[in-house]
Formats: C-alpha cells, sequence, structure tokens
C-alpha cells in the first residue's frame, strides 16, 4: 500500500479497503475459535487493530514495492497483542493469565520508550525516514495511536471485567476504598502515618515551585486545592509523586478481613489522606498520572574515548528524556490533561485515559504476595540426561558434541562446563561473551573463581545491552576487580553472539571446548526462554570462536572461518546465497526459518524470489515481521506462524533442505537489519544427529494447532486451531512431556 500523505480522498479510500479488511479477519477470527461470547467479542475487537493494512492486488513483480511490506512498528505491536490475547485464553492458569496481561504492558512501556520516541524525534527535527514499506513516520504515529487506545482500552476492560472477578472468586480481593471497614481504615491510617507520609514530597505549584521533574514511568498525582497555604498562596494546583521505594500493593493483615487474601494498591491510600498532606487546604480532586519518556541512550560514536564512563553519563539521563506518553485516570477533568499536556509539550494524540491503576507493571508482585500457587502453571524440573552426571564434563564432550534445549533440558551442564574449567588446573584460559546475564549468577561466580585462581580470564561484556546497561557496568567491575580482562567489544557493533571458549591442555597440546548458544548467559531466563546450547571439542569449531575473540579484543582484518558464520562479515551473505541456492532446486527446495524478527529487505526479496521458483518456505517469526505470505505470483509459497505461549521462543533456526543434503545451523542473530549488518552475531552449523533432532523439533512447532497464529498477507493473524478429529498439538508442552519433569 503507497500511502499518499495530506490527500484525503487517498486516505478515505484507505480507510474503507482497511475497514474490509478488519470485517473479513474478524468474521474469520469468530469462525476458527470457540470462545465464551463476551471473549468472541473482545477476539474480534483485537483483530480490529491487528488488520493494519488493507489486502494487496493486482501487485507489480518489483520485489521492492512497498505494497510488499508490513510495517515494522505496526507489525511489533501485533505481537504485543497476541501476547494480550493469552490473558483470555482460558487454557491458560488464572494467574498466568494476569501475568500476559502485564507483560503486555510491559513491552508497552518499551515500544514507547524506544520506538515511538524514535519517531517523534524524526519528525520533530525533520529527519524522516521510511522504510520497504514506504509509510511516512507520521502515518505510521496516527496508526499506533489508533491501535493503541482500542487495545490499552480493551486490556482495562478485560482486568476489570475478566481477571478481577475471576480474582474474585479464588478469594482474592482488591479492596476498594468504598468497602474499608473502620478496623481497616484505622490501620491503613497508621500505614499511611508511617510508611508513607514520611517520605512522600507534594509539590504546591506557583512561581517558586513550578512543575517538577518527574521520573519516567513514575506514578505521580495531580491535585486540585481550595484555599490558602501557611504562605497565603492559593495555586490550586500540586503534585505528588509517589516514592519508587513504597510497594504499589499492600496486603491487609488477615485479622482485619473475612477471609482469603486481601489487598489495596497505594494509589488508594494516597487518594483517601491527601487532604492531610495540604494541612488547612480542601482537596477538591486527586488524580493519578504517569509519564513514558524517551528512554533510548544515543552518543556520538566517534566522539567516545571511554563507552563505560560515557554510559555512565547517559544513564542518569533515561529518567528524564522527552514525553512519549501521558497515561492518566480517565475521571482527570479535561482541564487538568491539558494543564499536563503542555507541562510535557505533548498533545492530545499522545494520551491515553485509562480504567485503573496507570502503573499496571508493578502488579507483578502480587504473585508474592498471595498463595497462589494453583493458579500459576504447575512447576517442572528440566530434565538432564545422566551423561552430564558424569564427573568430567570435558570427558563427555571429548566422545561427541552436545545439544541442550532449554528450557526443557537444564542449563546446569553450561553452568558446570564453567565451573570445572574454573577449578581445572589443566584449563589455561576461558574467553566469554556476556550480553545479558546480571551480576550475581552461577556463570559470573564461575568466571571470577577462574580470574583469582590464576587463570586468563577474558570476558567480552557489551554494554549496550537495552535497559541492562547497567547492571553490565557492575559486572564488569567485579569481574575486574576479580583479575579478569574486561573488554567492551566494538563500539558501532553490539556484541551479540553468545560464545564461550575453554583452553586445556591435555596429552602435552591444547584442545579448545566451545560453547555457542541463541540465547543469554542467564540461568533465569533459561527456564523461561527457549534457546539451544551447542557444546563441542570440535578442533574447527575451536579455532572459528578463537578468531572471532581476537576480532573483538585486538585489531586486525578479517579472518576466514572454517565452519562458523559470523555477522557482520559472512553470515548475511551466507543466508542470500543458501537461499538462492534453494531457488535453483525449484519446488524440491525447502526452507524453514525459526527466529524472533523478519525485517531485512535483502533476506525477504531472496524469499520472495524463492517463493517464485516453487520453493516451500515455513517460517516461524515470533515477533516482528514485514514479509506479507500468500501473495498470488510472489509469496504463496510462504508461510509465516507467530509462536505464543508459556515460554518465550527465542531459538534462531535456519534449515535449508539442498535436495534431501540439508543444511542446519542454529544462531544468536534474527533475521533483522541489527542482526546481520550492526551486530556481532554467530551462525553454527549442526550436523547428524543434532540436525536431525533440531528438524524433528520444527516439524513439531509447524504442527502447533494450539498455541501458533498465522500471518495473513492483509497484516493480520488468526489463531490456529485442530480441524475436527485432529489431534490437539502444543509444541511446548509436548518437549516439556518428553524432557521435563
Amino acid at each position: 500500500m503507497t500511502e499518499q500523505i495530506n490527500k484525503q480522498a487517498d486516505d478515505a479510500a484507505t480507510d474503507q479497503a482497511v475497514l474490509e479488511v478488519i470485517e473479513g479477519a474478524a468474521e474469520q477470527a469468530t469462525e476458527q475459535r470457540d470462545l465464551s461470547s463476551e471473549a468472541s467479542i473482545a477476539l474480534v475487537e483485537s483483530r480490529e487493530a491487528i488488520a493494519v493494512t488493507e489486502p494487496v492486488e493486482e501487485l507489480p513483480l518489483d520485489l521492492k514495492a512497498p505494497e510488499l511490506y508490513i510495517n515494522r512498528e505496526l507489525s511489533h505491536l501485533q505481537f504485543n497483542i497476541r501476547v494480550l490475547e493469552q490473558a483470555l485464553d482460558e487454557s491458560h492458569p488464572l494467574m498466568e493469565r494476569l501475568m500476559f496481561l502485564l507483560i503486555f504492558s510491559s513491552n508497552l512501556d518499551e515500544f514507547f520508550e524506544i520506538r515511538v520516541a524514535e519517531l517523534m524525534a524524526q519528525l520533530k527535527y525533520g529527519r524522516e525516514s521510511v522504510g520497504p514499506d514506504a509509510l511516512h513516520p507520521q502515518v505510521v504515529m496516527n496508526r499506533i495511536g489508533e491501535i493503541c487506545n482500542a487495545q490499552v482500552e480493551r486490556q482495562y476492560k478485560i482486568l476489570n471485567e475478566t481477571i478481577f472477578p475471576q480474582l474474585e472468586n479464588e478469594n482474592i480481593h482488591f479492596q476498594r476504598r468504598r468497602d474499608w471497614t473502620n478496623e481497616q481504615k484505622e490501620w491503613i491510617r497508621v500505614f499511611f502515618e508511617e510508611k508513607v507520609q514520611p517520605v512522600v514530597s507534594p509539590i504546591g505549584l506557583d512561581p517558586s515551585h513550578p512543575f517538577p521533574r518527574l521520573v519516567n514511568k513514575s506514578l505521580n498525582f495531580i491535585v486540585e486545592l481550595d484555599g490558602k497555604d501557611a504562605f497565603g498562596r492559593e495555586s490550586g494546583l500540586a503534585i505528588i509523586p509517589a516514592p519508587r521505594s513504597l510497594p504499589r500493593l499492600i496486603r491487609l493483615p488477615d485479622n482485619l478481613c473475612d477471609g482469603g487474601d486481601n489487598l489495596i494498591f497505594l494509589s488508594s491510600i494516597i487518594h483517601e489522606f491527601a487532604d492531610e498532606m495540604f494541612p488547612g487546604m480542601k482537596v477538591e480532586g486527586c488524580y493519578q498520572f504517569r509519564i513514558t519518556r524517551n528512554a533510548d541512550l544515543t552518543f556520538d560514536s566517534e566522539e567516545v574515548e571511554d563507552l563505560a564512563r560515557t554510559l555512565r553519563g547517559e544513564l542518569h539521563s533515561r529518567k528524564y528524556g522527552a514525553a512519549v506518553r501521558l497515561e492518566v485516570d480517565k475521571r482527570t477533568p479535561e482541564n487538568l490533561i491539558r494543564f499536563l499536556l503542555r507541562e510535557f509539550s505533548l498533545d492530545e494524540a499522545h494520551t491515553y485515559r485509562v480504567d485503573g491503576p496507570v502503573n499496571l507493571t508493578r502488579m507483578m508482585a502480587l504473585r508474592d504476595l498471595v498463595d497462589c500457587k494453583h493458579l500459576c502453571w504447575k512447576p517442572f524440573t528440566p530434565g538432564m540426561s545422566g551423561r552430564y552426571k558424569q564427573k568430567n564434563i570435558f570427558d563427555v564432550l571429548r566422545q561427541k558434541d552436545q545439544l541442550l534445549h532449554h528450557p526443557f533440558e537444564s542449563f546446569s551442564p553450561v553452568v558446570d562446563l564453567l565451573r570445572q574449567a574454573a577449578k581445572d588446573p589443566k584449563v589455561l584460559a576461558i574467553k566469554q561473551t556476556l550480553y545479558r546475564t546480571g551480576v550475581n549468577s552461577d556463570i559470573v561466580d564461575a568466571l571470577v573463581d577462574a580470574a583469582r585462581s590464576g587463570k586468563e580470564v577474558t570476558v567480552v561484556i557489551e554494554l549496550r545491552a537495552r535497559f541492562d546497561e547497567e547492571s553490565n557496568l557492575q559486572l564488569a567491575s567485579r569481574l575486574q576487580e576479580a583479575g579478569a580482562l574486561v573488554v567492551y567489544g566494538v563500539v558501532d557493533f553490539k556484541t551479540h553472539a553468545k560464545m564461550m571458549l575453554v583452553v586445556r591442555r591435555e596429552e602435552g597440546k591444547l584442545v579448545r571446548y566451545a560453547h555457542l548458544g541463541t540465547g543469554n548467559y542467564h540461568s533465569g531466563t533459561a527456564r523461561l526462554y527457549t534457546d539451544y546450547s551447542y557444546m563441542t571439542s570440535d578442533a574447527d569449531v575451536g579455532e572459528d570462536v578463537h578468531k572471532i575473540f581476537q576480532q573483538l579484543t585486538g585489531m586486525g582484518k578479517i579472518l576466514r572461518l572454517k565452519k562458523l558464520h559470523n555477522a557482520p562479515f559472512t553470515l548475511h551473505s551466507r543466508m542470500i546465497e543458501m537461499i538462492e541456492r534453494e531457488a535453483k532446486h525449484g519446488k524440491h527446495g525447502h526452507i524453514i526459518v525459526k527466529i524472533n524478527g523478519l525485517t531485512e529487505p535483502q533476506l525477504i526479496r531472496a524469499l520472495y524470489q524463492a517463493s517464485q521458483k516453487g520453493v516451500k518456505i515455513e517460517l516461524i517469526v515470533r515477533g516482528m515481521c514485514r514479509l506479507r505470505p500468500g501473495i498470488e505470483g510472489i509469496s504463496e509459497n510462504i508461510s509465516v506462524r507467530s509462536i505464543i505461549g508459556r515460554f518465550l521462543e527465542h531459538t534462531r533456526v535456519y534449515y535449508f533442505g539442498n535436495k534431501g543434503k540439508p543444511d542446519v545451523l542454529c544462531s544468536s542473530a534474527d533475521w533483522m537489519e541489527r542482526n546481520m549488518l550492526n551486530r556481532v552475531e554467530t551462525g553454527f552449523p549442526l550436523t547428524g544427529k543434532l540436525a536431525e533432532r533440531v528438524k524433528s523439533d520444527l516439524d513439531l512447532y509447524l504442527a502447533d494447532n494450539s498455541r501458533s497464529w498465522m500471518l495473513h498477507s492483509d497484516g493480520s493473524y488468526t489463531l490456529n486451531k485442530p480441524e475436527e478429529g485432529e489431534e490437539l498439538v502444543s509444541a511446548q508442552e509436548t518437549l516439556l512431556g518428553q524432557f521435563g519433569s
């Protein structure tokens, strides 16, 4: 679809086309999903947001035509909407449905902090740029506003009309002020006087007290006042910032309640006692609001002399970036909303009126405040083969390569490899990349132990892992204090590769052991994300990993690798070559790719060309996808599905059939511009039984008919469900059954 900005007639025609798509997608969704009446209505409404572009008719064969590409930001929103859908899925436990609803808020926060902030900056400074879809940033912003307003309204409706009532049925109560008993009020008053009032600093607005700088995503209240204070001031307005140190949910003592778990919101306490913060004055109204700011860290790489020092200086500014979104209680008077918009230099389009707490993500604390095990997924123990229980993991890897599929299989062997290396007197050196690991983790503990024991420990830490910068700075300091050599990679290229290299002296020669993964070295996320871990003593792989570390820590020309492919040098071109090879096989060609995002135009065009040659292309793309499947003459041989379930799908796998001699690679890289062209990434081949196992996993995901969503050429998604008489298949549940206990 080619947008013509400022032409009303074209806009009207586009709107009509979009409406037709929405109606069709909604009818299809209603037919295909057996939901309760209320949930069906909600699902139909969600389709209105998911279908963001009209069907493409009579498309040209120019594979660069904008009609062939879905907008990146709008596709990103569609993923978030699919997450929100899980809150209505009654096959999930109730507490998990609430968590999905809250994750939607968390995802949306980051979307505004980064993606919307970038679009607003483009428009503000007159440096608009368009992607392959050719949508102008203002058009994208308009659609984001429409979609987000509809989905946020729907989110609160689900919370208030579905989740809260069902929690009530489970004896989990959120007590409103009007329902507080006298005994509860007295306890809450004491709590306010002892825990809240001493740390709250209400700010009256007058010429000597201008509007305060409010922290990104903080809870605040705007208060209408009547009367004069002790100094004779009568500005009429005040701001109450809620300290971040205070919990947003407070559990009432059981002896003050009639049973069950009883909770109140901090916002309710501040509302109740707002007048006591302004003695002698009358509070006419108190309304909560929240501001979201630009949280992206930017700096001129040519001016950077010390990356760590530069980041430390930038981290504070993240809290006070330009405002990008205002969330307010829907009961807030319009004059106060206009006042806030002026203060934050925003307009009505950036305003979200909500029916409930404005900071929903803080409700995740509920899990720790109530006994809700029966409302959560049943705990599981990741599987672990007996071979890893042998005394020496190096003996295991000398016998054959190992592949682990997390979280279904334990992450412990990866940690054990490092632990044993730290203690083994035969180990001389350890090299490791860290992206999102955390300061206190088993991995870091082992690296610290190795460094303190005198081994040569080199760690490449990516300081710019978004929202983990501060943690990574602390991590770097801890490792340096232990004696490890810490480097920060390459300034203009994030180090996203997941690599570990252990150098061990065996029988008078040096042997390299390597670990390569699709996910981070984090034991916590290894229980929540699906990822592959590959461990090997293969000499060629070890040498390749060594060369990549050389590139990261030293300087020199591109080094030729024997088995691995690495971005930004060879991975992208190798993917193009392998797609083109499948295209030569025509109808005998077969490509399966499982990734988190597909946005890189050259790869998309190569897939289109392969489809035109008859190649069967099956894509499993969890999040953003610019490619349009199912377009006659261009992509009718391409299918795209997204898996949303208990675990966050995170594996990156590339399968190329090659007429019965398949190539199978796992990687740290998605098929996105940043991964292929602006990051340090690795792609590692698997052969034999390991390759067969990965292909079997891919087939299982392709057979999933309960947690998978199909992408259509109009940009809409439809939830798959079994045909009549067909067995229900959930890839994640099947894998849990195979490995977990």
